[in-house]
């Protein structure tokens, strides 16, 4: 897709959440929506719910509420929409991306997607398992692999790292 001026979905960051919520990119449904996770197919929001990351099942247009639950929401594309595949590589901000991790300093990051998890991580995303990753880099976050939301993945759905990263939030203040 052509790069948008301004970015497609503003980063829910503030300093110290708990986690942050990692894509891609917006999907169409999100971009055309300007909500996370829009598309009705898509099992965020849901999971969530059931691992008990929120107290209730949110809607995509009330993202901007989960920074009172210290979740923050962020993509590692902010000016193209699509299907991971389609969008351009100089368009994902790795550097930006660490640059606000360093400077918001987050207890944790959950990738929803893989291809997001290779950016941060520098593996091949065949090399990446879902859960929580080992990192050897001090003063990282924690992080986590999420098995991908998107009605794309079917085949790939599992909710048990979802509740790793509540597991891992009931021990953070």
């Amino acid at each position: 897709m052509t790069p948008a001026k301004a970015h497609i979905l503003p980063d829910r960051l503030a300093p110290n959440l708990k986690v942050w919520f990692v894509g891609t990119a917006a999907g169409p449904r999100s971009a055309a929506e300007r909500a996370y996770y829009a598309h009705p197919g898509n099992r965020f929001w849901r999971a969530l719910h059931e691992a008990k990351i929120t107290p209730r099942l949110f809607a995509p247009q009330e993202y901007p509420l989960l920074l009172d639950l210290g979740i923050g929401l962020t993509d590692f594309c902010k000016i193209s929409w699509g299907v991971d595949s389609q969008i351009a590589k100089e368009h994902f901000d790795v550097a930006g991306f660490a640059g606000k991790v360093k400077r918001l300093k987050p207890r944790a990051l959950a990738f929803t997607s893989k291809t997001a998890a290779s950016l941060w991580l520098g593996r091949p995303t065949g090399r990446i398992q879902s859960g929580v990753q080992t990192t050897t880099l001090p003063g990282q976050p924690v992080t986590f692999v999420l098995p991908s939301p998107s009605g794309l993945a079917t085949s790939f759905w599992s909710m048990e790292p979802w509740r790793e990263v509540r597991a891992f939030l009931s021990r953070v203040p």
